[in-house]
């Protein structure tokens, strides 16, 4: 697997992404079946969809967290070939172009939150400690949590840890967002805290790409609404269309199940 940028490529779709004919397995068992997506820069897609349908797997081939068994990406300006070898250099300009939020925070959790956001910065940025805790105290206060930059996360809620996880992925400048079902392990109340702040990112112009649940989120802020099931997309288009009327049998049983719990 190769990881290369050309200029021209760069400037056309420097935050757009590109995935086509993506296949991955696990031995017998098929993950992804021949997927393809265009994702336009500025943008917002959310992936739903029943679980174990791919949409995770499909996600994290975005930054080659999981490497595709045949297909190829463009992301951010960088094309993607399975089959050929990645540097590691090239990996790392791949995810510094490319911001990840999981389920689960995966904050350090012996470092404050201030120091969450900052050592990132100086590991994969380069930048100086006053630089980077200047930039992290930025990013807590645009996610509404300044005062917790002395906390270390174990004195955070769970919406808090979340909101520091997404500073801590926009400390390094990418050009797109990533988010894996980023509230499925809050409770609804404090996952209003956590969508507040993509909405704010859907706002400026992020272009984002969302595996939810979060059924009204992927109505009122994404631009593209993609239904995956049984390791396929099997329906994309407009939220509104294919949620007032889907086109798909298994999209409807999909939707009647999630929207009638």
């Amino acid at each position: 697997m190769t990881v290369s940028a050309t200029t021209d490529e760069a400037r056309a779709s420097h935050v757009g992404i590109k995935l086509n004919n993506i296949s991955k397995r696990y031995g017998d068992h098929v993950v992804l079946d021949d997927v393809s997506l265009n994702v336009e820069p500025g943008t917002v897609t959310a992936l739903i969809g029943p679980s174990g349908a791919g949409k995770s797997t499909f996600l994290r081939c975005i930054n080659l967290l999981e490497r595709p068994d045949s297909g190829t990406i463009r992301v951010a300006g960088h094309t993607i070939e399975p089959g050929k070898n990645v540097t590691a250099r090239d990996l790392a300009a791949l995810r510094r172009s490319v911001g990840m939020v999981f389920q689960s925070f995966n904050l350090f959790p012996h470092m404050t939150a201030l120091k969450n956001i900052s050592y990132p910065q100086q590991r994969v940025l380069g930048r100086c400690k006053a630089e980077a805790d200047e930039r992290a105290m930025q990013l807590l206060d645009r996610v509404g949590l300044k005062e917790k930059a002395g906390q270390h996360p174990g004195r955070c809620s769970g919406g808090q840890q979340q909101r520091i996880a997404i500073a801590r992925a926009l400390a390094l400048d990418p050009s797109i967002m990533l988010f894996d079902e980023p509230t499925s392990a809050l409770d609804p109340e404090v996952g209003l805290e956590v969508l507040a702040v993509m909405r704010e990112l859907a706002a400026d112009g992020m272009t984002m790409v969302v595996v939810t649940h979060e059924m009204q989120f992927a109505r009122d802020v994404s631009d593209t609404l993609v239904v995956m099931a049984d390791c396929k997309i099997i329906e994309q288009g407009d939220p509104g269309a294919i949620m007032s009327d889907p086109q798909e049998a298994r999209t409807r049983r999909f939707l009647r199940a999630v929207l009638e719990r």
